[in-house]
């Protein structure tokens, strides 16, 4: 978990750097994100967390209002480094 030391500075980016770790793998809570985001030493207001895992499209969430639970959609993928296209064959004869 290579992301514990990267530190956010909304909501939004904490939620990803969650997401990067894998923390959302099973349903989990809105005060289990606010545990984790404690330990890392980031404290979000209930308002914009709250807006924050609404607006997030890499998260389902299910539940009655108020007790909403969450969990991802799909793994998170680090995008791969562009590389130089290979040179073309010159196939003439």
């Amino acid at each position: 978990m290579a992301s514990k030391n990267r530190s956010a500075k909304t909501a939004t980016e904490g939620l990803k750097i969650l997401w990067e770790d894998g923390f959302s793998r099973t349903w989990k809570k809105r005060n289990a994100a606010v545990e984790e985001f404690a330990k890392r030493d980031n404290h979000f207001s209930d308002a914009e967390l709250s807006m924050a895992l609404k607006r997030a499209t890499h998260l389902v969430r299910r539940g009655p209002r108020g007790s909403y639970e969450y969990i991802q959609k799909y793994p998170f993928v680090r995008e791969k480094e562009e590389q130089p296209p290979a040179a073309k064959k010159d196939r003439r004869r």
